[in-house]
């Protein structure tokens, strides 16, 4: 179970050393470095998209007209030769169009599935219907371009949405003393997240790693992160909660 909503995160700069404001403006920098990369990436995807679909439906017209031209073959010997050469050439086009669809498909796949380990475990949950319908061996799948396709789009969908709300989440984490702690973890879009028990003495923050999220325990933040969890139900009046945000 989890709910979503908008949170908004204010991290407050450190005058106190000058060393602090440059690694804050440091961090800002990568954030918008970040930001401007998903945005490219997202932009770079719909105009493939558009392409694929384009191609896709020339592809359709195209083996509509070789269907069209099969059955008005003249019966005459050398018409017939000369047509189905023409055919078959038109044929080979389409065929060496579509492969190279194919080999588009193949590669965004392989990144997605590279990047799944990256993503946090309740959006992995929320991916899985559409992750195990990516073919196990692309070489060999019965799935046609477009349905590739539908499932990719599908995908960047979910991680989109997910990236662009709060939301809150019942999981487990480990204590300092390895003992699994039920937990709510409020994630920040992808950027960060934050968790606490119910009794307030077991919080900390997590931020997205190499090998998935990384977790640090910082059981100060507790009363913090239980007042937004309050705001965000509705038990609190809303007002501006002051949490660290750390962006790699």
């Amino acid at each position: 179970m989890f709910r979503t909503g908008l949170l908004t995160l204010i991290a407050l700069p450190c005058a106190a050393a000058e060393s602090k404001l440059s690694e804050a403006r440091s961090t800002l920098e990568k954030w918008v470095e970040t930001r401007t990369l998903i945005s490219k990436t997202r932009a770079d995807w719909q105009t493939d998209r558009e392409i694929l679909q384009q191609t896709l439906k020339l592809f359709e017209r195209e083996l509509q007209s070789v269907e069209e031209q099969m059955s008005k073959i003249s019966t005459n010997n050398t018409q017939v030769e000369k047509e189905r050469a023409q055919t078959e050439a038109l044929r080979t086009s389409s065929n060496g169009s579509l492969d190279r669809t194919r080999q588009f498909a193949d590669g965004f796949e392989a990144q997605l599935i590279q990047l799944v380990p990256r993503l946090p475990v309740p959006l992995q949950d929320i991916l899985k219907p559409l992750l195990n319908r990516l073919p196990s061996d692309p070489a060999k799948t019965g799935m046609s371009v477009a349905e590739r396709s539908q499932v990719i789009v599908g995908i960047l969908n979910e991680i989109d949405k997910f990236n662009n709300a709060v939301s809150i989440f019942s999981e487990k984490r480990k204590n300092e003393k390895g003992e699994e702690v039920a937990v709510e973890t409020v994630y920040a879009g992808l950027g960060a997240a934050y968790f606490v028990n119910d009794s307030g003495d077991f919080a900390g923050t997590g931020v997205a790693g190499e090998n998935g999220w990384e977790w640090t325990t910082k059981n100060e933040l507790a009363p913090s992160v239980r007042e937004v969890i309050r705001i965000y139900g509705n038990e609190r009046p809303a007002r501006f909660v002051t949490l660290p945000a750390v962006i790699r």
